[in-house]
């Protein structure tokens, strides 16, 4: 594991403040990035619980974020990042879509998104780390 995941799974065991999935995703890459942790959680606020509406998990909109604050915006290594995805998922990416898919498997929902949550810092840390943008820390 790296200190990106192990940062995410001390986030997602926090209770008061909870975390979402998009700031669990976010807040352990922001030092790193050049942004603080408070800045981090409030940058990802609203995109927890997909956007706040079972949109795009936000799990998915926090690796987004992590790449973009590496300055990794090519549409090409984008959409790479959404293939990964789609094909670990059935083709799905919203919130609603795959937290249906986990009921249907008898899964506990905190769990489906705990694995979201470490899935993404580690496609993140992956996508950066291929780019070159880890290759120093």
């Amino acid at each position: 594991m790296s200190k990106y995941y192990d940062r995410a799974v001390e986030l997602r065991a926090i209770t008061k403040p909870h975390y979402n999935c998009a700031q669990a995703v976010v807040l352990p890459f922001a030092e790193d990035a050049g942004i603080d942790e408070k800045t981090a959680f409030h940058i990802a606020a609203n995109f927890g619980a997909g956007m706040k509406r079972a949109a795009t998990c936000g799990s998915i909109t926090g690796g987004l974020m992590v790449l973009g604050l590496f300055g990794v915006d090519d549409p090409g290594v984008i959409a790479d990042y959404h293939k990964r995805l789609r094909d670990r998922h059935q083709g799905n990416l919203e919130c609603a879509d795959l937290l249906r898919m986990n009921k249907e498997a008898g899964k506990e929902k905190k769990s489906h998104c705990d694995d979201m949550v470490y899935e993404c810092v580690g496609l993140a840390e992956d996508i950066l780390r291929e780019q070159g943008k880890l290759e120093c820390l």
